[in-house]
């Protein structure tokens, strides 16, 4: 047995060498395999034959072993992974010790399954722990990086005004400038001030979404940096669509589930509304169903509850609305008062007149009549202090729905805010003159705009409340912004805080306004000239009347006797016209007051 044990020692003093190059190896292979067999064939002549065999099959075994071991090291030569080489090589030893003990093989093959857990934990581990090196530096580099924002100098804005525009380089510049201004006391550039970075964000809003310089200096002065970033983000997005159902001809549930057996996908609008649904997605157009056609939901904008919501109209009363087209909350208050009592829908432009007429028959309306007047002429026609409530969601810029007509972010100008002030002003003096402050029911006026803008909300009803006897009560929303006291330079009636804002970004509902007023009395505060004035000429009155001696029976010249009290403590006698001349006049005023109108308008187009 001393030839064994004679093998193996060599074996192992092979396995302890380390593992030299492919082209080395494999000549040492060969020279150490001859003068092997050699010796194991020259020892074995002094032996017995049975033993030369035994000896003879041990060294073929052993050959094919270092063969094995070789082929392993010339594959595991040709890959750079130094882990795949102790594994192969573990691998060949491994199987060197288990040909030598051939009982242990289970035992080994538990060993080499250990083997490659550990192996694989050590790569998890070395890959979390690369994972967690890369986010340290980058951690480190960004605490390196400077927190002061460089705005860009006059020379660079040049440049940059002859190339295209980077979108992205903008969009990363005004969340700069956001970011400095949220805390500018700690970030703002040496020698900077709070005006520049204001200016230069506007700049790039401008250029960023392709508003005008007014319109977003104005959204500017309304809303902190922060709340404005999110509004015009918000203006970017389309509002839900929604439709109110007509409870004249049937009830939410029964509409919903019709809906939804035709493949629309809907839900309540909210808790605040029992009539709403809003519409996610659609297989079929939901404005040319069945039901759509036969009137039993009409598509309205969630704003658009809020106003008849306010004005909360009763049965038999006789109510207006100024600017009724294309009839969605006529209808809605045709409902909540069952088709009963009166109500008006005026509408300015004839063009408009169709679609009203339409809604209104679709939805099965009977108690309305639809007139074709200025809002500004209706005391004269209907009378003033004739009606119980009066609507009167106003024409205004359009600035609270931005992402249905995109073209306000362009066409807007300070004049087109201030004639549409004016105008809702006269509107809205109109409107309370039409109420009797002594109705049983009512006496009340809701005003409303779908504008974000202070001269077209706030400062209107500031204005009505200093003109005539009413004042602000609750709008019996529970929620929604209160409106402003103060803005800037201007200081309103502290009651304006029951008024109510709504915002895109906040209540994801196009932008509007609403406040709820209540009339006090019938007679005009004499605090000043003014309010009578601006009476006079909207309901086409001036001196020259008063000279002819015309009298006043509910605000119009009339052959009876003068109700104004003033007047009548005069005691004067006045010369009563005749009805021809009355009528003559008053059309003589209304072409002259028309004319006037279309003159106002063609100066503003050009």
């Amino acid at each position: 047995m001393a030839p064994a044990a004679k093998i193996n020692k060599k074996k192992g003093s092979e396995t302890q060498r380390p593992p030299p190059k492919k082209k080395q190896k494999n000549d040492l292979l060969t020279e150490k395999r001859r003068p092997k067999k050699d010796d194991v064939l020259g020892d074995s002549d002094t032996d017995n034959p049975d033993e030369e065999s035994e000896h003879q099959l041990e060294f073929s075994e052993d050959d094919e072993q270092e063969e094995s071991a070789s082929g392993s090291d010339v594959l595991s030569d040709g890959d750079d992974d130094p882990l795949a080489d102790d594994f192969l090589q573990g691998g060949s030893d491994d199987e060197e010790k288990g040909s030598g003990s051939g009982s242990d093989s289970d035992s080994e093959e538990d060993s080499d399954e250990e083997d490659i857990e550990k192996k694989s934990r050590a790569i998890d581990e070395q890959r979390a722990r690369e994972q967690k090196e890369a986010e340290e530096e980058m951690k480190l580099n960004i605490a390196e990086e400077s927190d002061e924002f460089r705005l860009p100098t006059q020379k660079e804005l040049e440049e940059e005004a002859l190339r295209p525009p980077d979108i992205q380089s903008l969009q990363r510049r005004i969340n700069e400038i956001v970011r400095v201004l949220s805390n500018l006391k700690d970030l703002k550039q040496e020698g900077s001030s709070r005006k520049d970075y204001v200016h230069q964000l506007k700049i790039d809003l401008c250029k960023y979404y392709g508003y005008n310089e007014f319109l977003i200096g104005a959204l500017v002065e309304m809303f902190p940096v922060n709340e404005l970033m999110e509004l015009i983000e918000a203006f970017e997005k389309p509002r839900p669509t929604c439709l109110r159902t007509n409870t004249l001809k049937t009830r939410r549930r029964d509409l919903a589930n019709v809906l939804l057996n035709r493949g629309v996908n809907l839900d309540p609008l909210s808790k605040w509304s029992k009539v709403g649904l809003v519409v996610y997605d659609s297989q079929v157009p939901i404005g040319a169903t069945p039901e759509y056609m036969a009137g039993h939901y009409m598509l309205q904008s969630a704003s658009s509850f809020m106003p008849v919501m306010a004005l909360a109209p009763q049965e038999k009363e006789r109510i207006v609305d100024m600017a009724a087209a294309p009839g969605g909350k006529t209808t809605y208050i045709a409902a909540l008062m069952k088709n009963s009592g009166i109500i008006y829908a005026n509408e300015i432009k004839a063009q408009r007149l169709r679609s009203l007429t339409a809604n209104l028959h679709r939805m099965g309306v009977t108690n309305t009549i639809v007139c074709n007047y200025d809002g500004r002429e209706l005391p004269k026609t209907l009378g003033l202090n004739t009606v119980d409530r009066v609507l009167l969601d106003a024409p205004c810029s359009g600035t609270g729905v931005i992402s249905k007509d995109e073209s306000v972010k362009i066409s807007k100008t300070s004049e087109d805010i201030e004639q549409c002030a004016h105008l809702q002003k006269q509107l809205l003096l109109a409107a309370i003159d039409m109420v009797d402050a002594n109705s049983k029911s009512g006496g009340y006026i809701v005003y409303s705009t779908c504008s974000i803008m202070v001269a077209e909300n706030e400062a209107a009803v500031d204005y009505a409340l200093k003109k005539r006897n009413v004042k602000l009560v609750p709008c019996g929303l529970d929620f929604g912004r209160p409106g402003f006291v103060r803005f800037r330079q201007h200081r309103f009636h502290p009651s304006l805080e029951k008024t109510r804002r709504f915002y895109p970004h906040v209540h994801n509902m196009d932008g509007f306004f609403v406040a709820k007023l209540k009339k006090l009395s019938n007679s005009i505060p004499s605090a000043g000239t003014e309010p009578s004035e601006s009476v006079e000429q909207a309901y086409g009155l001036n001196e020259s009347d008063r000279e002819k001696g015309k009298s006043l029976t509910n605000g119009f010249p009339n052959d009876g006797t003068p109700e104004n009290p003033s007047s009548a403590k005069r005691g004067m006698k006045r010369k009563i016209p005749s009805r021809e001349e009355i009528s003559k006049s008053r059309e003589e005023k209304r072409a002259a007051y028309r004319e006037a109108n279309r003159n106002a308008a063609k100066n503003s187009r050009k």
